[in-house]
């Protein structure tokens, strides 16, 4: 089976043949059967550029999505309030007052891995401007919050401190919500817009950081935390502000699992829980998140892949048919050169090359189609294109066990005929 990689066989009267002689008289035999030839060839085109393009696109929307999380800060840590309760239905994270100010100004004094904490109040809002309105999360945050959250204003500023103590009326604004109320290009600096019917004056527009799975990280307003819980939220805790929940930066990633452990025992005590009482507040770590779909998504990939894989095992069955057939239409053929010298080996190696060049040329034409399906994918969904060495060489190493595979049983049955009985066949 594999004396086609030595580069040549010998017939009876001991002609060498070359490699390059075999490969061109399996090309002419394709090329006469095109059509044969190309539907051939269709099995491998689809199962090899099935597996690279789903390959490529699962690991740019993982590479994507990890940017994504990546910019909003690895080293951070989200603590939330815990769900309230209505009836004996237990509402989503975040909806009772669990969580105040003052608890985050507490982490920031006494846990000693916690290098910055941002406190943030968050709802969704109708939001007016001239003929123009939208519904968008309205973020009521301290001064600490764009440095924790690696976000910035693009435009304009962000509110200073005196502006925070004195739950100033001003509104920095996110790309989306700046298009949809001003329209592109529209400079927003200076205007005043309505927030639950309260006057807000726009002085910065924010740097755009793209969705995050179904959640537009562009559709949102910023307003400081006093002027949000005074004049939109009006709920506060029985002590102190209260919050939706509390971000808190590590010094580095090594430092969280102390930070998360300082920040649960501090909230404990404060929040007086003693075991066996559960918490009302949930942390989540953003390293923890990355590790997480990572994890998900190779899983998925995998998955996936093995599915288009069956398309492979569909294209080397039906090289399979095909050569078999082939060998049964050109059974006297075979009768001539076994009649002129050609040994059983010549013949094995024939119909061995024509199957391995069907698979070698499908898998290249797979490989392409492949490639520019991703590319196509990764432009139109807006994730970045990855094209891994890996995918290539696998592509081409499956289509060439493919085609081994596939003509090993053709080619040996074309090789055992018998001479006399093969001339005499029509």
């Amino acid at each position: 089976m594999f004396k086609i990689f030595k580069g040549f066989y010998k017939t009876k009267n001991t002609r060498t043949v070359p490699l390059l002689e075999i490969l061109t008289m399996a090309a002419e035999t394709l090329w006469s059967n095109k059509l044969r030839t190309g539907l051939t060839m269709l099995g491998v085109i689809i199962g090899i550029s099935s597996v690279i393009a789903i390959t490529s696109v699962g690991q740019g929307v993982q590479k994507g999505v990890e940017q994504q999380i990546q910019a909003l800060g690895t080293d951070v840590i989200q603590i939330l309030a815990g769900a309230a309760r209505s009836g004996n239905v237990r509402q989503g994270v975040g909806s009772s007052s669990t969580l105040t100010w003052e608890d985050a100004k507490a982490i920031a004094t006494e846990a000693p891995s916690a290098q910055m904490v941002s406190a943030y109040l968050q709802r969704s809002a109708q939001v007016v401007y001239a003929g123009q309105n939208t519904s968008t999360t309205i973020y009521g945050t301290d001064l600490n919050y764009p440095e924790v959250r690696n976000t910035h204003p693009q435009q304009g500023r962000y509110f200073t401190q005196e502006e925070l103590d004195t739950a100033a009326q001003l509104a920095i604004l996110g790309p989306t919500v700046q298009k949809t109320l001003f329209g592109q290009g529209v400079n927003p600096i200076g205007e005043k817009i309505r927030i639950q019917g309260e006057a807000y004056e726009v002085i910065g527009v924010m740097e755009p950081k793209g969705a995050q799975g179904p959640m537009d990280r562009d559709d949102q307003i910023f307003i400081s935390l006093t002027s949000m819980s005074k004049r939109l939220v009006g709920n506060n805790a029985l002590v102190g502000v209260s919050v939706s929940g509390i971000l808190v930066k590590g010094a580095n990633q090594e430092q969280l699992e102390a930070a998360q452990f300082q920040v649960t025992n501090l909230l404990r005590l404060r929040h007086n829980i003693y075991p066996p009482q559960a918490d009302d507040f949930r942390l989540t770590n953003q390293a923890d998140i990355v590790s997480t779909f990572t994890s998900i998504v190779g899983l998925f990939t995998v998955m996936v892949v093995a599915i288009a894989g069956i398309s492979l095992v569909v294209g080397g069955i039906g090289i399979a048919n095909i050569m078999l057939v082939s060998v049964v239409e050109r059974t006297r053929e075979i009768g001539i050169r076994k009649a002129v010298g050609a040994t059983n080996s010549a013949i094995l190696n024939q119909f061995l090359a024509e199957a391995i060049v069907i698979s070698i040329v499908g898998g290249g034409i797979g490989m392409v189609t492949g490639v520019l399906l991703a590319f196509v994918a990764a432009n139109v969904f807006k994730f970045p294109f990855v094209i891994s060495l890996l995918s290539i060489v696998a592509g081409f190493v499956l289509s060439l066990t493919v085609g081994l595979i596939a003509g090993v049983i053709p080619a040996r049955n074309a090789s055992k005929l018998d001479p006399i009985n093969a001339l005499r066949s029509d």
